[in-house]
């Protein structure tokens, strides 16, 4: 049974992990400082996968005979409605510091964990775990009267699907494709 909930940003939780890197590690020293694992105040979250499809033609024909797969690029926007130098850090990492250590240092690397849950339909879950996290830039709006906030973008190296579908009891179990090779898709152990 396909998964067929309608949710809102209400319904979502965005959680940032530290990964298993030097670059880690370093990310997972600004994430203690600002207590930042479930990151709140979030607004305009956006994660887009981007495949460079690239068609072939042949001589007299206007459609194309083959979609070729090219590079993935998996990339994403988040706008945060409050300031306190966390995410410029993921941004910059030492480099942020006012000691700012000599070159070279590591950019900070981390997970981000999407899920949206609706408390009505407990077990049902849509997620989302992005790994190898990357932010490219940031910025920071400070209009006349409106909230301030900060803007960054992001690219990743992998993205995961973690959908839920719930039981009778509120348990979920995953949704997982099985591919005529033997390997699945969709959630991870």
């Amino acid at each position: 049974m396909a998964l067929t909930e309608v949710f809102t940003g209400k319904h979502g939780t965005l959680v940032v992990a530290a990964e298993d890197s030097p670059e880690g590690a370093d990310a997972k020293l600004i994430t203690d400082s600002y207590a930042l694992q479930t990151v709140g105040r979030l607004t305009d979250v956006t994660v887009g996968v981007d495949t460079a499809l690239k068609e072939f033609y042949e001589v007299g024909r206007r459609h194309p005979v083959s979609l070729s797969p090219g590079d993935i690029a998996i990339h994403g926007t988040v706008g945060r409605a409050y300031v306190n130098g966390a995410l410029l850090f993921l941004l910059q990492g030492r480099g942020s510091n006012p000691t700012a250590k000599v070159e070279p240092y590591v950019q900070p690397a981390f997970a981000i964990s999407l899920k949206l849950a609706d408390p009505a339909r407990p077990g049902t879950s849509l997620g989302l775990e992005i790994g190898g996290v990357k932010f490219e830039n940031w910025g920071l709006t400070i209009p006349e009267d409106d909230f301030v906030l900060e803007r960054l973008r992001f690219r990743a190296l992998t993205i995961r699907v973690l959908d839920k579908e719930g039981g009778t009891e509120g348990t979920g179990t995953d949704v997982a494709v099985a591919f005529a090779d033997g390997g699945q898709g969709g959630a991870v152990a």
